[in-house]
């Protein structure tokens, strides 16, 4: 089964523009590893694609042409957090 799009819960105005700055200087294969599912701070979505956690990491991968859409993620059910 496809995997849904991903979904921002925050806007783009929302986003901290210095970690965003900070995010920038690491490397796209870092940002990849560190939102590899079982780690603390993992992709995490709703199963509708609705972004919990990797919302910066997220932004700087897509500015860098990665398909996010196809990143590997942490399901969090409604009820579950």
């Amino acid at each position: 089964m496809p995997k849904p799009p991903l979904k921002p819960l925050h806007s783009d105005a929302s986003l901290s523009q210095s970690k965003l700055a900070q995010l920038s200087n690491v490397s796209t294969e870092v940002l990849l590893s560190s939102l590899e599912p079982g780690q603390d701070h993992s992709l995490k979505v709703r199963p509708e694609g609705t972004i919990l956690d990797g919302h910066h990491r997220v932004k700087i991968l897509q500015s860098r042409g990665v398909d996010v859409d196809a990143l590997p993620r942490e399901i969090v059910a409604r009820n579950s957090v």
